[in-house]
C-alpha cells in the first residue's frame, strides 16, 4: 500500500513548532481517533497509537511526533519546514500565498513529501505572514 496525501492550514505564529504542537492539540480535539484523554505526547508513547498510525495514520498533523529543522535530512516520521530555497523554488519573491501553495501542489511544482514525512510553510497575505500550511503523506 501506499500513504495517502493530505493537506492543511493553521494559524500563524512566528514559532513554527510551538504552531505545529498548537495544531496538533486542536486537530486532537476535534478527533481523538479513539484515544480519549491523552496528550499528543501520550499518544507518541503508547504503541497502540504507533501501530495506529504506521498501518493508517490520520491524514493530520497527528501523524508525526515532532517537527525537525529544515535542513534536516532526517526520514520520518517529522513534520519539516520548507528551507528558503524550497519556498522559493515554486514563490521566487519568498512570501507565497495560500492560492500560489495550492497552485503549486496541484501542478506538482511542489511536490508531497515521501510515505510518514511533512513539510510545513508560512502562508502571507497583503505580504505579511497569515497562516502554515501542513502537508503530508501518511506512512501507510
Amino acid at each position: 500500500m501506499g500513504g495517502n496525501a493530505w493537506t492543511h492550514t493553521g494559524p500563524y505564529q512566528r514559532d513554527l513548532a510551538a504552531a505545529f504542537r498548537q495544531e496538533q492539540e486542536d486537530e486532537l480535539a476535534r478527533d481523538n481517533h479513539g484515544f480519549e484523554g491523552r496528550s499528543v505526547e501520550e499518544l507518541w508513547r503508547d504503541p497502540e497509537w504507533h501501530e495506529y498510525i504506521f498501518t493508517g495514520g490520520t491524514g493530520s498533523v497527528l501523524d508525526f511526533p515532532c517537527m525537525i529543522e529544515a535542513a534536516d535530512t532526517d526520514d520520518g516520521p517529522f513534520m519539516r519546514p520548507l528551507t528558503d530555497d524550497e519556498v522559493r523554488a515554486w514563490a521566487p519573491h519568498g512570501r507565497p500565498t495560500y492560492e500560489e501553495w495550492d497552485a503549486a501542489l496541484h501542478s506538482e511544482q511542489l511536490d508531497f513529501p515521501g510515505r510518514a514525512r511533512g513539510n510545513c510553510t508560512v502562508l502571507y497575505r497583503d505580504g505579511r505572514p497569515e497562516e502554515i500550511a501542513y502537508w503530508g503523506v501518511t506512512a501507510d
